[in-house]
């Protein structure tokens, strides 16, 4: 018996058992929940912009800034924010999907609100929120702007910046005039965007914004896509509001929560039955995919909805499967001969081309589903998908493996049933021997 290998499993075994316990609560808490299991609203607007008239695509970015920049205003986490195709009228439309929103009336109008950009040479802090407000009456507004502002890095200083542009040069230059040396105050929708210095004086309607927070250039687009979201006049229209309760999305998640489970159950007593302690270390590896997933679906950021749970626990399926596949091979490896350790290597090896064949073909099927499926539950599912399968090739294919060589080489068992090896296979096996 080699100790060396065997605590290496058992460490192995530790670590994933504890690891989940212990903080698989945490991370799924932290994971937000979509529309179908939180509750919320779904809002339908369109563009009221001016008779024949579209909007760009530099227009459409600036208005989903805008659009999320309200939202966030709600306090709420991870809002769902798509453009949709045209209404009968011939206007864009834009759809909003808030989780876990009570107040819907104060949804529907701060984010039906038109953004307004404002310029103020002075701002006091507010003694209630501890925020910055504007002061005073704005040197200019969002209206006074081309929707042109871009990110460009400053030829003299190589710093990250700003670029912006005014309808009235002569304006500008009042305004930098004025206020040399001094700091000019930006407010988007009443929410402080940037508070930069005036370092001198411009002889024409082009500028640029940098220092503070603006040390990036994500930084810098961000808050060029704001700027364009200020400038824009186009107010929405709400179109249709639907509204989905709590109570039906805990309904939801419980019903979908405890057939997982049952599902998980009867694969874990399966290829336990079926597999003995090779079943075991699946199982082991199983849930390894299960918490690495939910690692990374917090990574990521993902909205949880119902069809994205639902392809959480298909990618079980997918996870299982390899490891079946591997075990299969390992059968027929003992049935021509081999030793046990020399099958477990062998049934690996050429499991792994197979195993990589299938995942891959269903990896395409997510894809195509994720790019021509539109929005909504149909892209969330190809999304959860996805990243299950990506996962369940590191944890059946790397880890599994890794724990079925360490145990295997550890020799504490060495009679080929513990594996899932039938008496017939047995028999082969022997008079092969």
């Amino acid at each position: 018996m080699k100790w060396g290998r065997f605590l290496a499993f058992l460490l192995m075994a530790v670590v994933i058992v504890g690891l989940t316990a212990g903080t698989v609560t945490t991370i799924w808490k932290s994971i937000p929940l979509g529309l179908d299991l939180k509750g919320g609203v779904d809002l339908l607007y369109s563009v009221e912009t001016p008779k024949g008239q579209s909007l760009s695509t530099s227009a459409k970015q600036a208005l989903l800034k805008a659009v999320e920049l309200r939202v966030n205003s709600l306090g709420v986490s991870s809002p769902i924010i798509d453009l949709e195709g045209k209404n009968q009228a011939g206007q864009d439309q834009i759809r909003v999907q808030v989780a876990g929103v009570k107040n819907q009336q104060e949804a529907e109008q701060i984010i039906g609100a038109t953004a307004q950009l404002a310029i103020y040479g002075s701002a006091t802090m507010d003694k209630k929120t501890g925020q910055l407000v504007p002061q005073g009456k704005p040197l200019a507004t969002g209206a006074d702007l081309k929707s042109n502002a871009k990110w460009v890095v400053d030829q003299e200083t190589g710093q990250n910046a700003v670029a912006i542009e005014f309808k009235n040069a002569q304006k500008w230059i009042n305004i930098t005039d004025k206020y040399v040396g001094k700091q000019i105050y930006v407010f988007l929708n009443g929410q402080l965007l940037t508070d930069p210095v005036i370092q001198e004086k411009m002889y024409n309607g082009q500028s640029e914004i940098s220092g503070g927070s603006l040390s990036t250039p994500q930084a810098c687009m961000a808050l060029a896509s704001e700027l364009n979201a200020g400038a824009l006049p186009y107010p929405l229209h709400l179109e249709s509001l639907t509204s989905v309760g709590p109570t039906l999305g805990q309904t939801s998640l419980q019903r979908t929560m405890v057939a997982g489970l049952v599902a998980i159950i009867i694969i874990f007593v399966f290829m336990i039955w079926v597999y003995r302690l090779a079943g075991l270390i699946a199982d082991l590896a199983l849930v390894a995919y299960g918490y690495v997933t939910l690692l990374v679906f917090d990574g990521l950021h993902v909205v949880l909805t119902l069809s994205g749970l639902a392809a959480l626990i298909l990618g079980v399926g997918i996870a299982v499967d390899a490891n079946i596949i591997t075990y299969e091979r390992i059968k027929d490896e003992m049935r021509n001969g081999r030793s046990l350790k020399s099958a477990v290597k062998v049934g690996n090896r050429n499991a792994l081309r197979t195993i990589i064949d299938s995942n891959a073909t269903t990896f395409i099927a997510g894809a195509v589903m994720y790019f021509f499926g539109g929005q909504g539950d149909v892209r969330g599912f190809a999304v959860a998908l996805m990243v299950s399968i990506i996962v369940s090739l590191i944890t059946a294919v790397l880890l599994s493996r890794l724990m079925l060589f360490s145990f295997t080489n550890s020799n504490v068992v060495r009679r080929p049933w513990w594996y899932g090896v039938g008496k017939g296979v047995l028999k082969e096996h022997e008079a092969k021997v």
